[in-house]
């Protein structure tokens, strides 16, 4: 029953939260900020650990073909569709979970506990929409850019990773990247980008946006927040996968 009160609680905020904006323009440069702190300000992480995923799956390609029946551009092959449908739109979007996730928790929480959303609401103002709106839609437009370039250096760091060590001649390593290319494998991976882009803003918002209590009870929702995202994104990506490749 606990959980279906919160989801009840949960598509409620939704239906707040998609209402039509008092001011336009005032949410088009929300947004623009938005995409700033959740997105731009995740390059580093995102960059680091993309470029190590994919030397990790390259190297470990390379150890575990042991028989010359198997041509070594299946290392660069398996790499790119690891990469490609599973490592960099899921894994980076757990990622994301944990700090942008947090932040968006940790952030509307404080501003419960301080009374602002209260303010927002004397004052006429639908909070949900001026606040957790504007962490959607940016989500949604800047994180589909994260796994785009996130898919670009794992794929770069596989060939770095072959090059440096020798295990693996370069030319072989773009040839199987190259080969058996579907488009459909990128458009699978951003829809997938898309829908885990909105579960972590709009759950990690609900978490904060019902925060009661101080401090303490700030720390909690946030940690709930990321918690209850990653939660959500394996369930969903299972789902997705289901559907989509099937």
């Amino acid at each position: 029953m606990k959980f279906l009160f919160h989801f009840g609680r949960y598509l409620g905020l939704l239906r707040q939260s998609f209402q039509r904006p008092e001011k336009q323009s005032i949410y088009f440069r929300q947004i623009l900020v938005e995409m700033d702190k959740l997105g731009l300000a995740s390059l580093g992480i995102v960059a680091i650990i993309s470029v190590f995923m994919g030397a990790v799956v390259a190297i470990q390609m390379a150890f575990n073909i042991d028989t010359p029946l198997i041509p070594r551009y299946t290392i660069g092959f398996v790499t790119r569709q690891s990469v490609i449908l599973e490592f960099s739109p899921t894994i980076i979007s757990l990622i994301l979970a944990g700090k942008v996730g947090s932040r968006i928790a940790s952030e509307l929480g404080t501003m419960r506990v301080t009374e602002q959303i209260d303010a927002l609401e004397i004052m006429g103002i639908n909070p949900a929409t001026f606040l957790i709106l504007p962490k959607i839609v940016a989500s949604m437009l800047i994180n589909p850019f994260l796994i785009g370039m996130s898919m670009i250096l794992s794929i770069g760091g596989g060939w770095l990773a072959g090059v440096a060590t020798g295990l693996f001649p370069s030319a072989d390593y773009i040839y199987g990247i190259q080969s058996f290319f579907h488009m459909y494998d990128i458009s699978y991976a951003f829809i997938k980008t898309v829908v885990f882009a909105f579960i972590i803003a709009s759950v990690s918002a609900y978490n904060g946006f019902y925060t009661k209590g101080g401090a303490l009870e700030v720390g909690e929702a946030s940690t709930n927040g990321v918690v209850y995202s990653s939660i959500a994104i394996i369930f969903v990506n299972l789902i997705l996968t289901q559907i989509l490749l099937a």
